[in-house]
């Protein structure tokens, strides 16, 4: 490998034939640049699909009332579904590896924005009544004060916990929101905290545009009685949620009379099964971008390894007066092995950084003009696997060296002599 002569040899053949040597070093550059690029695109991807999920246990659920599609004991079909406080006990007797559950009610329709006012400031709001439990179920980012707790619970104390943009708008930057009051309704609350969402762009905004206040201050202060508008819960450890969801919608059928199969009187959502789909197709993705990539690098390769036949031929003479001086065999091998290898690594090389400079430049200006999402976040190729596929690319580039090199070996010296 360190032999002077076998080097300077290479860099004749290359220096010799410039233009060829340069496309088919494209070929291999073009490979691993296009996987690094696949590989960094769908990490991208997958980043930022992630980074909505960072603010919701995986191990979550929800649920809510629909109408009734059955006739069941005597009622008729179409009749919607309510919960109430007493299903809160219900579930949380009778539900076997429920770990978290939070009642909620929305003010107005879920997601409706609900004027909030602060002296002569107001703003589209929404407002949710929840159980401490909730913080445990969307996380969230406080930076000042606290979270909803159990006396806030118990007490009903009129307190509300903002989010960011709530207070952009209601307070001037140089004012301190905790232990000021917002009107909810004709209704005054305490500020006790403030919170940012873990997530970015747009969803993020929607997070921080929300107000908490304790479930039973909600259900007092609006006049919603014992209502619950819908259910979230997380599940035990090494529960699944899909289980926990369906003893929830047993025993709510039954309290409810509702029949069995009537799916479709209870609504549900399943984050857990909704994480599993994702990782499924993320890793399908990933198959798909080395496949594809590696397709590609091969393509180079193979165009290397008609080079090198090409090179073989062209030195068949030489090669031949080689062996007739005492070349060994293992030294033919190793010439063309050592030249196809410096081929493939060198212009691998190449694509490898430009690749990774690519997807730092593209990383770089996302952050820079906060253009990160919940769609495409910080792309980018571990160190690791770039070692493995220029591994991969090293093993390919002697593999496309050994059938020119095996023929370079087997030239008779004699033969070899009265090429023209």
């Amino acid at each position: 490998m360190f032999d002077y002569d076998k080097w300077q040899e290479i860099w004749a053949t290359i220096k010799k034939n410039k233009l060829r040597t340069a496309l088919t070093m494209f070929g291999v550059f073009w490979g691993i640049f296009m996987l690094m690029v696949l590989l960094g695109s769908g990490n991208g991807l997958e980043t930022g699909v992630r980074i909505g999920f960072e603010s919701w246990a995986t191990n979550a659920g929800f649920m809510w009332g629909n109408k009734t599609t059955m006739a069941y004991e005597g009622f008729k079909p179409g009749r919607y579904l309510r919960f109430y406080n007493e299903d809160i006990i219900a579930l949380r007797e009778n539900v076997k590896g429920l770990d978290k559950l939070a009642p909620r009610n929305s003010l107005g329709s879920w997601r409706g924005g609900n004027n909030v006012f602060r002296g002569n400031k107001s703003g589209p709001f929404n407002v949710y009544g929840d159980y401490p439990d909730f913080q445990h179920i969307q996380i969230v980012n406080m930076v000042k004060g606290r979270h909803l707790n159990d006396y806030d619970l118990k007490e009903k104390r009129k307190v509300a916990v903002l989010g960011q943009e709530v207070v952009n708008v209601l307070f001037k930057s140089d004012e301190d929101p905790i232990g000021d009051y917002i009107k909810i309704n004709g209704i005054y609350f305490k500020v006790i905290g403030v919170f940012k969402s873990l997530r970015t762009d747009e969803m993020a905004t929607r997070d921080m545009q929300t107000v908490y206040i304790p479930f039973s201050t909600f259900q007092q202060a609006f006049n919603y009685g014992n209502r619950v508008g819908w259910f979230s819960f997380t599940a035990q450890e090494g529960i699944p949620v899909s289980l926990v969801e369906k003893n929830m919608k047993d025993v709510l059928k039954k309290r409810h009379h509702v029949d069995p199969e009537d799916h479709a009187a209870i609504g549900s959502n399943n984050l857990e099964e909704e994480f599993g789909r994702i990782n499924g197709l993320f890793f399908g993705i990933s198959l798909f971008n080395w496949i594809v990539g590696i397709g590609t690098l091969f393509a180079g390769v193979i165009g290397v390894s008609n080079i090198m036949l090409i090179i073989v031929k062209e030195r068949t003479k030489e090669i031949g007066i080689r062996k007739s001086m005492g070349a060994t065999p293992l030294s033919i091998i190793s010439l063309i092995l050592q030249e196809s290898i410096v081929l493939t690594a060198f212009a691998g090389y190449i694509g490898l950084v430009l690749g990774t400079f690519l997807l730092e430049g593209i990383n770089y200006a996302m952050e820079k003009f906060d253009l990160n999402s919940d769609m495409f976040a910080h792309p980018g190729v571990d160190f690791r696997i770039a070692l493995t596929a220029f591994g991969i690319l090293i093993i390919c580039g002697a593999f496309a060296g050994l059938i020119p090199a095996r023929k370079a070996a087997s030239i008779s010296p004699i033969e070899a002599i009265r090429v023209e």
